[in-house]
């Protein structure tokens, strides 16, 4: 008698209700299906609608459901029938949400500070390097709020790099061909900053640590390649260096050279080139910091880190020290895309980070560029190099002739995660789309799959604004200017 009371009033819930019932179960797994692979998308309409719908199928159906169970005391067998199917719909939703969201999960951003600043990036389009390409460059940075040049007015200077600043520029000089930074870009950024307004005065720096490992011999870097990415293809970097000596202070310097030596600050005494260590493992991205200090061709003692160190008053001048990181976009086999962030693999010491553990390359796809940027030092520009690509899906880092790419486009910004995100998007995939390659999921900026280049892009924005820098991988942040010759 009971079992028949409880069955017949289930079974005319459910009639009454069925339409309901399906829409509000569907409403369940759509959401489950559309945003356990990328939470942030609960925040799109349609998510939200579902989430609605959800919301109504549970105080509508569920809980009524429930009630009606619980008012019957004595049809045991009925209600552990019901009691079972409700287990069986939980371990259903359970794993679906483990199936869709909890194998590929986006990380937590609770505790991350999100800037309201947007990004903004800079595009020229149509230059080979050594025609003009940077002046246009930097006259769009200028006309778009974000002036290169430090130029003094009064007691203060607004801009990039000042007359009598040492600039690090940060190449990649571990591959040859077409795998290494333009040397007809880096040629022009080097005059335009020795053409400063205000006369330059100051140093610079073409730096790179290809950490005695890789590149075209098996050796790490070098600076004087016989095949390099230019029109001429002679123009190495110690050559582009040389032809400023005589009248600027111009140099470089392969940090392969000291990397594996470890050494102590200029403040706690040691005056020798090498590579400063941090003590500890970071917790999130497992890497072990490490930057170079050493003494230039000039005789001017650099700390990565902490600045320029001035002998006289046993102090360093840190605003005086600026990176412009310099790299070039191209697939990368282990990563997806090597472009601003993974170039930053060119600052820290591998060797030393494996031997003492909390290896530098390893931390990549948990974010440990990120990491070093933050606690290292920041630049204060990013000039992509996409002159010359490599839009073979998981093809580089090294480049051959036969496997570039000619695009004759340079990007710039003060944001490496937005420069990243928009030219992988709007450069690489296009690239390697228009070569035939339909699976671009490794170089898609979108993909946060586990170690895919989304994700640990993602993961290294998050250190980023741990350290207050401001970074986005929100289209709608970011405003991308390009030259009126190319808009």
């Amino acid at each position: 008698m009971h079992d028949m009371t409880i069955r017949r009033r289930v079974i005319h819930w459910i009639r009454h209700n069925f339409y309901f019932f399906i829409a509000g179960l569907a409403c369940i797994i759509w959401f489950l299906f559309r945003t356990g692979t990328k939470p942030s998308r609960i925040e799109y309409p349609c998510q939200q609608a579902s989430i609605a719908g959800a919301n109504l199928w549970f105080a509508v159906y569920l809980f009524p459901l429930l009630s009606i169970i619980k008012s019957n005391r004595h049809g045991r067998s009925q209600t552990n029938r019901l009691l079972g199917a409700g287990i069986f719909l939980v371990i259903l939703i359970t794993g679906a949400w483990y199936f869709f969201g909890a194998r590929n999960p986006e990380p937590l951003t609770e505790d991350v500070p999100v800037s309201n600043v947007t990004s903004d990036i800079f595009v020229v389009n149509g230059t080979s390097g050594n025609d003009g390409g940077v002046n246009q460059l930097l006259t769009l940075m200028e006309h778009k709020g974000t002036p290169f040049y430090a130029v003094r007015n009064g007691m203060s200077a607004t801009g990039l790099i000042a007359k009598d600043d040492v600039v690090i520029i940060k190449v990649n000089s571990q591959w040859d061909e077409r795998g290494g930074t333009n040397t007809d870009l880096l040629r022009a950024l080097i005059q335009a900053i020795v053409d400063h307004p205000d006369g330059f005065a100051g140093e610079i720096i073409i730096a790179d640590n290809g950490q005695t490992q890789h590149g075209p011999t098996g050796t790490g870097g070098n600076m004087s390649y016989v095949k390099n990415n230019a029109e001429d293809r002679s123009q190495s970097m110690t050559r582009v260096a040389s032809s400023f000596s005589g009248e600027h202070h111009v140099s470089t310097f392969l940090w392969d050279t000291i990397t594996n030596r470890r050494v102590q600050e200029y403040a706690d005494g040691d005056m020798d080139d090498g590579y400063i260590v941090d003590e500890t493992i970071n917790p999130r991205t497992g890497i072990r910091v490490s930057y170079p200090k050493f003494r230039t061709e000039y005789g001017t003692f650099v700390s990565f880190k902490e600045g320029i160190w001035n002998s006289e008053r046993g102090a360093y001048e840190g605003d005086r020290l600026k990176i412009i990181n310099m790299p070039v976009l191209k697939s990368h086999g282990n990563y997806g895309v090597s472009g601003a962030m993974k170039h930053y693999m060119g600052v820290p010491s591998d060797k030393l980070t494996r031997q003492m553990g909390g290896r530098a390359h390893s931390s990549v796809d948990k974010g440990g560029m990120g990491t070093e940027m933050a606690e290292t030092r920041f630049p204060v520009i990013t000039i992509l190099d996409a002159i010359w690509i490599n839009a073979i899906p998981d093809n580089g880092p090294r480049t051959s002739d036969d496997e570039a790419t000619r695009t004759n486009i340079i990007a710039a910004s003060t944001d490496p995660v937005a420069l990243d995100f928009w030219a992988a998007q709007n450069i690489l995939m296009p690239a390697a789309k228009s070569l035939g390659y339909t699976d671009l999921s490794s170089m898609d900026p979108e993909n946060n799959s586990r170690g895919k280049f989304g994700n640990w892009l993602r993961l290294s924005m998050m250190e980023l604004r741990r350290s207050g820098y401001n970074a986005t991988m929100d289209r709608n942040a970011m405003n991308v200017y390009f030259t009126e010759e190319n808009p």
